[in-house]
């Protein structure tokens, strides 16, 4: 198999870092691949100057083709297999590694068995996948997917590192890459729902429904919060709470599951979103309007907002680094004031975050779309992301001069983040390096066992410790009368499968039907491109402005997503097709005809 160097300048085949002198670089595509690794290296030094890789060259050698056939059959299997091995919870990184290493030179041999394992179906959704979203950059399947304009799909991490190197045009097709999207990529939310579907779909678990066994009597409040045109001025700070869906009390600590949501039976959902703050009040993710920190100074703190409220806060996804409250004059008509002109300390809700960080107690974590600067943060309303834990907390002089209270928050949940393409929830990860913590006072460790903690023998985060014991009272459901009000929620198991599952996640979102020729916008929302194009049919770029004789500057027009309000009006010049995204939905669009082909004959 015949692999370039990857953006580290690492070869993909030999797993080494080739010296320079070693190193062929494509006149095509200019990407570095090791010559050692080719099965047919340049001879010559006058044709290392004009040498093209295998994958932009039109000829190939026949052992190459020869090679390529022989494992063209088995390709899918043998992704499954890597797959396998990476899954065996019972074996260590270096027996994963030995084992992949071992089934990959196998492969290289010829055909690999599968040490007795049934093969897959050739049309197997996940194959279709991993033909077709594929970074260009480290050759696996799409991890945290990233859109750009013209588009093409990258691994975030790739397309990071790319942009870090000064690289400012596509790796594909060269076409330039807006500063916007080079600066602030976003998830695509569409591809990673899709991958982590299929991925799903071949190790499922079908299990029961958990039974209902808390009721909370608040029927008398609406199903939904509304706000009267006098609160909406005051920017929804004295708005109308809705009905509370779950029955845990307010300081309930960890996740929401199952046997506290009658009305849906199915506990607050990881990457569950919602339109506003007020809505997810309703689901006990975070109870505040407005305050990004639920907790109390001598109990602890249940969860945080992330919400772009302070210039210190840095988000990396699976850790973050939050700053706490305070420090800012929120008096008289000051309420939205962001320049801080005193220090934080440790006390009220920032001592409550020094509390679970002692205890180890598990933090739900909200993401608001308010928040520009990170690339995991939703591109609209409120998301719940999981629970995560905080290692460090810290005081620093902040960047507007004041000192800032300082949290080190990982992720710790069963379940996986909405951003990555995991099956999985986490795994306990070594701690990052924070630069930060050299010119820090006040540093606070936890140096006990924590509450939530990690099990190897069953695989997950779970309670070592017992939780918090509730100070407020929760309404039971033993009571006779709540009979008439109480119904346990039947889940219905159709018979749909994964391949018309996946069809309807891409779907476009103004026609709402399975996208033709879609297009993914800079704000990673997915459309038909006949359907973006017919939503501004008519409108001009620009327009003309001018008062009698006087002639104005052109004004460019203001053209906002249908799904969000920013602003893609230089992408509407030149609106490209997203081919890979193609790819699949006629793929999967195929295998549907042929089963319904095969069922009536």
């Amino acid at each position: 198999m015949e692999l370039p160097c990857d953006g580290a300048g690492i070869c993909m085949v030999c797993k080494n870092k080739p010296p320079s002198e070693e190193t062929l670089t494509c006149k095509t595509c200019v990407t570095p691949w090791h010559a050692t690794c080719l099965v047919s290296p340049p001879q010559a030094l006058s044709e290392t100057l004009q040498w093209e890789c295998p994958d932009c060259s039109m000829t190939h050698q026949p052992s190459t083709s020869a090679l390529t056939s022989g494992r063209s059959e088995d390709s899918g299997d043998l992704i499954a297999s890597i797959r396998k091995i990476e899954d065996d919870k019972s074996l260590t990184e270096k027996e994963k590694a030995k084992k992949r290493q071992e089934l990959l030179s196998g492969a290289a041999a010829g055909p690999s068995s599968l040490d007795g394992e049934e093969k897959k179906e050739k049309n197997d959704v996940l194959d279709i996948l991993d033909k077709e979203l594929t970074c260009s950059f480290c050759m696996q399947m799409l991890d945290r997917p990233v859109t750009t304009p013209c588009g093409h799909n990258f691994c975030l991490k790739c397309f990071q590192r790319w942009i870090g190197q000064g690289k400012r045009t596509c790796a594909y097709c060269r076409v330039q890459i807006p500063p916007k999207i080079a600066s602030q990529p976003r998830i695509n939310s569409t591809l990673v729902i899709a991958i982590r579907m299929a991925r799903m779909s071949r190790s499922s678990n079908g299990g029961g429904a958990a039974k209902v066994y808390h009721f909370v009597h608040n029927q008398n409040r609406p199903d939904k919060a509304y706000t009267t045109e006098r609160a909406k001025k005051a920017g929804k700070a004295n708005a109308c709470s809705g009905k509370i869906f779950v029955t845990v009390p307010p300081d309930h600590f960890g996740p929401i599951p199952a046997e506290n949501d009658p009305e849906r039976n199915m506990g607050v959902l990881v990457g569950e979103i919602w339109e506003d703050r007020l809505a997810c009040r309703q689901w006990g993710a975070h109870l505040p309007h407005v305050a990004g920190i639920a907790g109390q100074s001598t109990y602890g703190s249940q969860s945080v907002a992330l919400s772009g409220g302070y210039i210190d806060d840095e988000d990396h996804g699976e850790w973050f680094l939050y700053t706490g409250s305070g420090g800012r004059d929120l008096s008289g008509n000051k309420r939205t004031n962001k320049d801080q002109s005193f220090d934080q300390k440790f006390e009220k809700m920032n001592e409550a975050l020094r509390v679970s960080c002692l205890k180890g107690y598990p933090v739900r974590v909200v993401r608001s779309h308010k928040e520009k600067r990170s690339s995991y943060a939703p591109e609209t309303g409120v998301r719940y992301d999981g629970v995560y834990r905080i290692e460090k907390c810290w005081r620093k002089n902040g960047i507007q001069g004041f000192k800032v209270c300082r949290y080190l928050f990982v992720r710790c949940d069963n379940e996986p983040a909405p951003w990555t393409t995991d099956v999985q929830g986490d795994r306990p990860r070594p701690l990052p390096i924070i630069k930060e913590l050299k010119n820090a006072i006040d540093i606070t460790e936890r140096k006990g066992s924590p509450s939530w903690d990690y099990e190897d023998e069953k695989s997950s985060w779970m309670w070592k410790k017992p939780p918090p014991a509730s100070k407020k009272r929760v309404a039971d459901s033993v009571d006779p009368e709540d009979g008439k009000v109480i119904r346990i929620i039947k889940r219905q198991k159709t018979n749909v499968s994964v391949r018309e599952k996946l069809l309807k996640e891409f779907s476009c979102q103004i026609c709402r039907k399975v996208m033709v020729h879609p297009i993914t916008t800079p704000c990673a929302h997915n459309f038909c491109k006949a359907c973006l194009e017919g939503a501004f049919a008519g409108q001009s770029l620009t327009r003309q402005r001018g008062q009698g004789r006087r002639a104005l500057r052109v004004q460019k027009n203001v053209m906002k997503c249908p799904s969000c309000p920013i602003d893609i009006a230089d992408f509407l010049q030149n609106p490209q097709v997203n081919r890979e995204l193609m790819g699949v939905i006629e793929s999967l669009q195929q295998q549907a005809e042929q089963e319904k082909t095969g069922q009536q004959s």
